[in-house]
């Protein structure tokens, strides 16, 4: 059910009363994805990026008299793909309509888009806080429908009057712009919704949402439910543009909600006293400066385009692209917590890094039969590797299966950890594996016997160490650790502290 609010007017005295206690931020956001489809949605023109100006364009997609469009297949199935795991409905009747407004990167003067019979309707996201930020929160999608990109409008930002130029290039690649009803309640909401709403994407492999190439874009809107004088009143609308990164996005909500706050304490006017508004993120000055009044649905003058047909969706093909969609990242996070024990932090950290470096961890973890090791090798040892070197896994020097040697040697006691981490890095440089990186290093078995000459050694070479030990000073035995590394590298420390402290009683 919708909200009613009052536009009443109040005293300086009571708006400047209000406090943060009395303010609910209301966020809903626009997401922009390109489809991952060699050609565009229109025309077969190329989708590559980083081509040189205007160099994939052809008659269909800028717009010249007596072109024809016609529908990308691709584009329709990778759309209903998103929308089943968006938990969308599914159009079984869709259309398209042209989205007039002008614009120079528009060459057409108007967009090929859905109206009102969008391929996914109604669907949900749920999202949450591994670190307990906010609560768990189901975010409802209004729909997602499929339009063409525009161009890319270049300016001359040297403030010596410069032209500005455009690159036709993008122009009608495949968008599917997903829309959420205002179910936030924090910009740390919004960003939670953005990275999960981006690994599912990556995950089914609808688009690599790479934002530095403008795969994947945000528009948020914003404004404030506050309660006051016994009612409840809202701010104007403000749309947010140029949101670059989730960070920015999450900045830019936040400062947006505050500067709504200080305004409507300045001046006191409600939705119902001000247009909705288009604001843009400065990264740089950390604000939002003002764009525009937004446009609503009447000013684009919908209407069905009259060169492209409606598409009846099969059930049959709905149920073959669900069975291609596979396990979800929620899904990847509660396999690992519920079965490999792993908190939800460090499994979110996991999943959060693709299905690959889950399916990695998987091999480790079931071959040497220890996940709470294999989650810490995996999360420490191989992630800052990829993030150092900027690899993706399938790049990564050591194989799931030498890993899992390297660990089950650890989890039988043949390597301490130190060790093995020395035994990995010769893996990583030498590019051998984990016997060969043993015998490049000397590692090679010790005894007990052996174990057990080294600690009677330490024992009769340190009194007064073994008497700390004694007196309840636990930690000295380091000491003795320490010490027995430089006699003999290949003993197992844990080996030789258990020996001690069993052959003095301790």
């Amino acid at each position: 059910m919708s909200e009613t609010f009052t536009s009443p007017q109040f005293d300086q005295a009571t708006r400047d009363a209000v406090s943060n206690d009395d303010v609910t931020v209301i966020i809903g956001l626009e997401v922009h994805v390109q489809l991952d489809t060699e050609s565009k949605l229109f025309c077969g023109c190329s989708t590559e990026f980083g081509a040189p100006p205007n160099t994939q364009t052809c008659a269909v997609c800028t717009g010249m008299p007596g072109s024809l469009p016609v529908i990308n297949e691709r584009a329709l199935q990778l759309s209903i793909k998103t929308g089943l795991a968006l938990n969308c409905e599914i159009a079984r009747y869709t259309k398209w309509d042209r989205k007039n407004y002008f614009y120079p990167d528009l060459p057409k003067g108007y967009q090929i888009s859905q109206f009102d019979k969008p391929i996914c309707g109604q669907g949900y996201l749920d999202i949450t806080a591994p670190k307990g930020e906010f609560e768990p929160r189901r975010v409802e999608l209004e729909r997602a429908h499929l339009e063409e990109d525009a161009g890319k409008s270049m300016h001359d930002e040297s403030q010596r009057g410069g032209n500005s130029k455009i690159d036709l290039n993008r122009t009608g690649t495949p968008l599917l712009e997903i829309v959420t009803k205002p179910d936030m309640r924090s910009p740390a909401e919004a960003r939670a919704f953005l990275t999960e709403l981006k690994l599912i994407l990556t995950y089914i492999g609808v688009s690599d949402c790479n934002m530095q190439h403008g795969n994947l874009r945000c528009d948020g809107n914003v404004n404030l439910h506050i309660k006051v004088g016994g009612e409840k009143i809202a701010t104007p609308i403000v749309e947010i543009k140029n949101m670059n990164s989730f960070r920015a996005a999450e900045r830019a909500l936040g400062y947006e909600a505050g500067r709504q706050l200080k305004l409507w304490k300045q001046n006191g006017k409600t939705i119902a006293d001000a247009p909705k508004q288009t604001r843009g993120w400065n990264d740089a000055d950390q604000v939002t400066t003002p764009q525009r009044e937004k446009e609503e649905s009447a000013d684009y003058r919908y209407f069905p385009d009259p060169d492209l047909i409606a598409v009846t969706i099969e059930e049959s093909e709905i149920e073959s692209i669900k069975k291609e969609i596979g396990r979800l990242p929620a899904q990847w996070r509660e396999l690992l917590i519920k079965e490999h024990g792993l908190k939800p932090y460090d499994a979110g950290v996991m999943v959060g890094q693709g299905a690959e470096v889950v399916e990695y961890f998987l091999v480790v973890a079931q071959g040497c039969g220890n996940s709470k090791m294999a989650s810490n090798w995996v999360g420490q040892e191989v992630l800052r590797f990829l993030n150092e070197s900027g690899e993706a896994i399938d790049a990564y020097p050591v194989s799931a299966d030498q890993m899992t040697e390297l660990l089950t040697k650890v989890n039988a006691g043949e390597l301490d950890q130190t060790r093995a981490k020395e035994v990995l890095q010769e893996m990583i440089d030498s590019k051998i594996e984990v016997q060969a990186a043993m015998d490049k290093l000397g590692i090679k078995a010790v005894d007990n016997s052996e174990i057990e000459s080294l600690c009677r050694q330490l024992i009769d070479e340190n009194p007064d160490v073994i008497q700390q030990i004694k007196d309840g000073n636990g930690k000295a035995v380091g000491a003795l650790i320490g010490k027995s590394r430089k006699l003999n590298p290949n003993a197992n420390p844990g080996l030789v502290k258990d020996t001690i402290l069993k052959m003095i009683g301790a």
